[in-house]
């Protein structure tokens, strides 16, 4: 690092969050929660990333109140008393280091596998049933349980206030349940939930809508939305600026105060004919905050992580040079404080030759 990383670890306010630094954890689904109650160890995983100076922590995708939500009886729910006491004692264990900390409430949707799931008996759910283009493999949603699925959101954002954690993020990204309905390629619907821009989008401006009403005007949400699916990693919702602020106008009406936008290199232009990556437009056509996120200091992206395959450590500087510019507002780290937990504190010191070479044996699933 040549730069001067003082607007990393300038301190960020919105709302009711208060952050020490701009520097978050990107949410990386482990397993680690047997019958979906979060451990001693989620407790201890993540304090450690709190102690190692990252300034706010999203939690993996912890799943709503849905029998088919989940793909894995070991992902941590947001829902009964037993996971909500063990998400209680995360956010002690975070705040007593000093660090901020948001659940991601995810819904998996289609991408879920009933046979290697809780409920096998039941199947998959989507806005049409599908799983990838073309590949139909269950009944579309009904209205009526479009309407309980937008429910089960705002059940588990209040629970989330009420057991202290300091805002939420929907998981909206990566093909899963929202992404699916505001993707084109597997929203075939023809009522109010598919069809326009507007109407792909409903689920999700009806789920923001509903969590404000249930967590308050002060209570903060965030959005992680990408242009690529695990379904087809050079989809896009958008193939211009203009189409992007038609489809994100009506979230940022709705309540959304923050877009976590899911590139897999935060240096990559967006659109062509200007050098602003998703969250730089993001924050251009809504005014609202941005987090970045992306491969941030590893020199390869996590496509190749889940092949095996290993990244060495990578300049900040331009990442630098673009928060300098109001490019976006927060950055969020994923493999590098997976392997690293001190990797704000590291560089904040200026030690970055000190930061560990990312194995991809260590790997997460990203959220």
């Amino acid at each position: 690092m040549s730069k001067n990383v003082d607007s990393l670890f300038k301190p960020f306010s919105l709302k009711s969050l208060s952050l020490n630094n701009r520097i978050a954890m990107a949410p990386m689904t482990r397993s680690f929660s047997p019958e979906g109650i979060p451990t001693e160890d989620v407790a201890s995983y993540y304090r450690r990333r709190a102690e190692g100076g990252t300034g706010l922590i999203i939690t993996e995708g912890t799943t709503v109140d849905d029998p088919v939500a989940t793909m894995d009886g070991k992902v941590p729910q947001i829902h009964g008393q037993q996971p909500l006491a063990g998400w209680e004692n995360v956010v002690k264990e975070v705040h007593a280091a000093g660090g901020k900390i948001m659940p991601q409430l995810w819904h998996v949707g289609m991408a879920r596998n009933p046979s290697k799931a809780p409920f096998p008996e039941l199947p998959s759910v989507g806005p049409s049933g599908l799983l990838a283009p073309g590949k139909q493999v269950a009944e579309p949603l009904t209205v009526a349980q479009i309407h309980n699925l937008i429910e089960s959101f705002a059940s588990a954002a209040a629970d989330a206030k009420r057991v202290g954690f300091d805002g939420i993020e929907i998981h909206g990204a990566h093909g899963y349940l929202l992404d699916q309905f505001f993707w084109s390629g597997t929203n075939q619907r023809t009522d109010e939930w598919g069809g326009t821009m507007a109407n792909r989008g409903r689920f999700a401006v009806e789920i923001v809508k509903a969590i404000r009403a249930a967590t308050g005007p002060d209570f903060p949400i965030m959005l992680r939305y990408s242009q690529w699916k695990q379904q087809d990693y050079t989809a896009r919702l958008v193939e211009t600026p203009q189409l992007l602020e038609e489809f994100l106008a009506p979230l940022s009406d709705a309540g959304v105060d923050i877009f976590h936008c899911s590139t897999r290199r935060y240096w990559e232009p967006e659109f062509d004919g200007s050098d602003l990556n998703l969250a730089g437009w993001t924050k251009k056509l809504t005014g609202k905050p941005t987090m970045t996120v992306g491969s941030v200091g590893l020199n390869g992206d996590f496509f190749g992580a889940f092949a095996g395959k290993s990244s060495t450590t990578r300049s900040i500087d331009d990442l630098i040079e673009r928060l300098d510019k109001g490019e976006f507002d927060l950055v969020a780290v994923g493999r590098a404080l997976l392997q690293d937990p001190q990797w704000a504190n590291k560089v904040r010191q200026g030690s970055m030759e000190q930061l560990e070479t990312y194995s991809g044996d260590a790997l997460a699933t990203l959220s």
